[in-house]
């Protein structure tokens, strides 16, 4: 049997070269699983409700348990057909004969089949990019905590600013991975809706239970509208939108990383199990795992707009445009990313810290300069612009005098407050030596969201309670589809059984985001 009565002729042959045969070897590599799974959800409600006789429906899940275990290399597959689904009805007919075998297919579509398989692709390997995400928010957690007490430069416009410490650098990363994680389960929760029952588009008049088969595949509800179902994947485009925006600010971090890697910086180390060397240089150990982490960001930004273009004037109905192009780039993306960010996070994790040079580099370059016109205010009641006045002329004047800021006294001070406003200041040395120290900096910064030990503490602890609680619930989630697979298996299998048929029993590891 074929799909294609309607016309007289076979595909062209740029036909299946540049669409029918990629199309089919994508389905073999990320639609067999779930479609198998789909088939068997469909039949068990079939027999539930009574559409599809028991003995024929007890025959086809037979079938496709065998072809479950099998595998899609049992399948004769000579590219002639548009997609995997074709060559699997056509099997299952000849297997069957077209009066049990063309059963299957009753009440449905392959729109509503194709968008519930790749929705379930999608979810799968969004599962495993969030565990990705949860490992780097682990290792960023734990890296800020160790160097809660690691005192750099903090930077604004590449210019030395005000102290921090790398702890401070490190927890806003892993703020920001937060986001990320928050906006990744958006785009899952968008993604976790079955549109099985949508038909072509406008559901079908047999009495199915659209319920019962997105329970049975572990969805969390419905796509409800059945043209909504097949005619619109923002799932996949929130999905590629959470993800360029993540591997932006992944590039971000790897970028500065990258630079303090370098011997004029000085400040870290990237390990050699994530660093390549050049074929002539033999000084050289390249920081190539922050290079390729960079990248993988900007494959990520250009298949968002793959995604974005694709459904682009498109019409807002089931069209293969819009709807079924951007779902091997948005897959194979994901799936790139992961791989990208536990690079990323072994990078990271296995940094080799220089504290000495960092503080070293925070107390020579007049990051303190803004405590010390703070202590101005506090210590003679100046404004604090006349006292940012003050002190931007002594810092002037310092590196105009070849000196760092550790050489700054109050005498500075004075000479420079006589000249701007006519008299001194008088303040202790000690609260100048005070001032100038970037621990101490970090010591003053208390109130909410500073850098200060005690907030780092605190931000932390409740970030390790808010982290916890993400863990658990991507565990709930995975539960929640193995429960579903445990059921939909034992309703196939009890359906074989009570018609006397008989199947191989087969988990699949796809299920739960774990292939």
């Amino acid at each position: 049997m074929s799909l294609r009565e309607r016309v007289k002729s076979p595909p062209a042959q740029t036909m299946v070269d540049s669409y029918f045969a990629p199309a089919v070897a994508a389905g073999i590599r990320y639609q067999f699983a779930g479609e198998m799974r789909v088939h068997l959800a469909h039949a068990v409600m079939l027999l539930d409700r009574g559409i599809v006789p028991r003995d024929d429906i007890a025959r086809i899940i037979g079938l496709l348990l065998e072809l479950e275990a099998s595998g899609p290399q049992i399948l004769a597959i000579d590219y002639n057909q548009e997609d995997l689904y074709s060559y699997i009805e056509r099997y299952i007919v000849e297997k069957l004969g077209p009066e049990t075998g063309g059963r299957l297919h009753t009440g449905r579509s392959r729109n509503d089949l194709h968008t519930t398989t790749w929705r379930l692709s999608l979810r799968s390997r969004l599962l495993d990019l969030v565990d990705a995400v949860n490992a780097l928010r682990a290792t960023l957690l734990s890296m800020a905590e160790a160097h809660i007490g690691t005192v750099m430069p903090g930077y604004t416009h590449t210019q030395h600013a005000q102290p921090i410490s790398f702890g401070y650098y490190l927890l806003s990363a892993s703020d920001l991975v937060e986001r990320d994680f928050r906006r990744l389960m958006g785009a899952l929760g968008c993604c976790d809706r079955s549109p099985l029952g949508s038909g072509a588009l406008a559901t079908t008049g047999f009495p199915i239970d659209r319920e019962m088969t997105a329970r049975l595949l572990g969805f969390e509800g419905l796509v409800e509208i059945g043209y909504d179902g097949v005619s619109i994947r923002d799932d996949l485009q929130e999905a590629t939108g959470a993800l360029a925006i993540m591997m932006t600010g992944i590039s971000r971090v790897a970028t500065d990383l990258q630079t303090w890697n370098t011997m004029e910086f000085g400040f870290l180390e990237l390990d050699d199990a994530y660093s390549s060397v050049s074929s002539i240089m033999p000084q050289k150990k390249n920081p190539q795992a922050l290079e390729h982490v960079k990248a993988v960001a900007a494959m990520a930004i250009g298949t968002m707009n793959t995604v974005l273009a694709a459904s682009k004037n498109t019409s807002l109905a089931d069209v293969n445009d819009g709807v079924t192009a951007a779902n091997v780039p948005a897959i194979e993306m994901i799936e790139k990313a992961t791989r990208g960010l536990r690079v990323f996070e072994g990078a990271l994790r296995t940094l080799t810290v220089k504290p000495d040079v960092m503080l070293h580099s925070a107390e020579i370059g007049f990051g303190t300069a803004t405590e010390l016109a703070d202590i101005i205010v506090r210590e003679t009641g100046l404004s604090f612009r006349m006292a940012h006045n003050i002190v931007g002329r002594v810092v002037r004047e310092t590196i105009e005098g070849g000196r760092t800021a550790l050489t700054i006294t109050t005498a500075d001070l004075d000479d420079a407050s006589s000249a701007l406003f006519g008299h001194t200041l008088g303040i202790d040395e000690d609260v100048v030596r005070k001032a100038l120290d970037p621990a101490e900096n970090l010591k003053s910064r208390t109130v909410t969201g500073g850098p200060a030990p005690e907030r780092m503490n605190e931000m932390i602890a409740r970030r390790k309670v808010s982290f916890t609680a993400d863990v658990d619930q991507i565990a709930a989630i995975r539960k929640r589809l193995e429960d579903a697979d445990v059921e939909l298996r034992a309703q196939a299998l009890r359906a074989c059984g009570e018609s006397g048929s008989s199947a191989p029993f087969q988990m699949t590891g796809e299920v739960h985001g774990k292939r």
